[in-house]
């Protein structure tokens, strides 16, 4: 296993490590499995034909994705106005506003807050040695405002136009 410098010198907090196929290891920004859960589920409503109610179950058994987590996370998003729900036998959820109106980071930030490549983006006070005599500080900022401003401008109406059709699990296959 070939192992990078700077994961020798890394303060191994910042930082999450991948290991490639061929045995590299990597550190880099990662999205948390409740966020891709989100996007997920976002996007299933959003090709589900609109204003449909789809319930929890039915996205977590599509993605194989545990219940609870599935419900939480969704609960998060209709706090941020993302989704709305619908309560009775027939409820679920259901977008709240179009999906070319949703960007990715709006679904990001409702899962995670905010986030930054590095703690001092959001946090002056966040401890760094290095905050009086950083050069990078400026230059990973406009970084950072790049990713946002990606971010920002794709919807889950642009998220669609790259996906890959949707493979039927095997309980659902049979249903059909």
């Amino acid at each position: 296993m070939l192992i990078l410098p700077t994961s020798l010198v890394s303060d191994k907090i910042s930082r999450r490590p991948f290991q490639s196929d061929i045995g590299i290891i990597y550190h880099m920004l990662k999205l948390s499995k409740k966020t891709d859960y989100a996007l997920m589920a976002v996007q299933y409503m959003a090709t589900k034909n609109s204003g449909r109610v789809v319930n929890t179950k039915e996205i977590a058994e599509e993605y194989k994705i545990p219940v609870e987590l599935l419900a939480k996370v969704l609960q998060k998003l209709g706090k941020k106005g993302l989704v709305a729900s619908q309560n009775g036998p027939k409820g679920g959820y259901f977008l709240a506003k179009s999906p070319a109106e949703i960007s990715v980071l709006s679904i990001i930030q409702a899962i995670e807050g905010n986030i930054g490549i590095t703690e001092c983006y959001h946090n002056e006070n966040s401890g760094c040695v290095q905050l009086a005599r950083c050069n990078i500080r400026t230059p990973l900022r406009n970084i950072q405002n790049s990713i946002y401003a990606l971010l920002d401008s794709m919807s889950i109406e642009d998220m669609h136009a790259f996906s890959t059709p949707i493979q039927p699990t095997r309980q659902a296959a049979v249903r059909r």
